[in-house]
C-alpha cells in the first residue's frame, strides 16, 4: 500500500512539475524566434545593401521554423480552398508564405530597435495558445499577439495581430474580395507580381 501511494505521490510531483513547462511551451518558442529575427535585423554585418541576399535567406529560414504557412493558407482562404486545384493550393502556399514574410519582416523591422516585451500566455485549448506581446517605443506602446497551433509536437504561428488587426482576417477580406469576381488563377496570377515585387 505505502509502495503504491509513493509511486502515485511521484506520478502525480511529475505531472505538477510538467505542466508549468507545458504552459509556457507556446511563448517559450515565439519568443525565443522573434529574437532570433532581431538579432538578424541589428547584426551590424547585415546592414550594407551587399548582404540584403545574406540577411533575406537568414530571416527566410527562421519565418520557415516560426510560421505554419498550410495553416495561414487554410485560414485566410477558409472556403475558397477548395476552389483550388491540388497544384495551386502548392504555389498559393509558396507565394503566401512570401507575402506573408515580407508583410511580418516590415512590421517587426519598424519596430526592431525597441524593447519587446513577452508578457501573457492564453491557453485557447490544449493545442492553441496566443501569446501577446508589445512593442514598448518612447511615445507609445504597440501590441502584437501572436495566435499558435500545436502541431506534431510544435508550436507553430497561425496568425499575427498588430494593433488589433489580424494578418489572417486583413488578407482573408482581399481574397474574397479578388476570388468574388475572378477566378484562382487570376488570384495567384497577382500574387506572383507581388513577390516579383519585392
Amino acid at each position: 500500500m505505502q509502495k503504491r501511494a509513493t509511486v502515485f505521490f511521484g506520478l502525480l510531483i511529475i505531472f505538477i512539475l510538467s505542466v508549468p513547462v507545458y504552459a509556457r511551451a507556446p511563448m517559450t518558442v515565439v519568443e525565443t524566434t522573434v529574437n532570433r529575427v532581431l538579432d538578424v535585423l541589428r547584426d551590424p554585418s547585415l546592414k550594407s545593401p551587399a548582404a540584403k541576399e545574406t540577411k533575406t535567406e537568414k530571416l527566410r529560414v527562421i519565418y520557415k521554423d516560426m510560421f505554419d504557412e498550410m495553416e495561414f493558407s487554410r485560414r485566410t482562404l477558409t472556403r475558397n480552398w477548395n476552389k483550388f486545384t491540388p497544384a495551386q493550393r502548392k504555389e498559393f502556399v509558396d507565394l503566401f508564405e512570401r507575402v506573408m514574410e515580407k508583410t511580418y519582416i516590415d512590421k517587426i523591422l519598424d519596430y526592431s530597435s525597441e524593447k519587446i516585451v513577452f508578457y501573457k500566455e492564453t491557453m485557447v485549448s490544449e493545442n492553441q495558445a496566443e501569446i501577446q506581446s508589445k512593442i514598448i517605443t518612447s511615445s507609445k506602446e504597440i501590441p502584437i499577439f501572436y495566435r499558435m497551433i500545436l502541431k506534431d509536437g510544435k508550436w507553430k504561428v497561425y496568425d499575427v495581430v498588430v494593433e488589433n488587426v489580424s494578418l489572417v482576417q486583413n488578407y482573408r477580406t482581399q481574397f474574397n474580395e479578388i476570388l468574388a469576381g475572378n477566378t484562382p488563377e487570376q488570384l495567384l496570377e497577382i500574387l506572383r507580381k507581388k513577390v516579383k515585387a519585392h
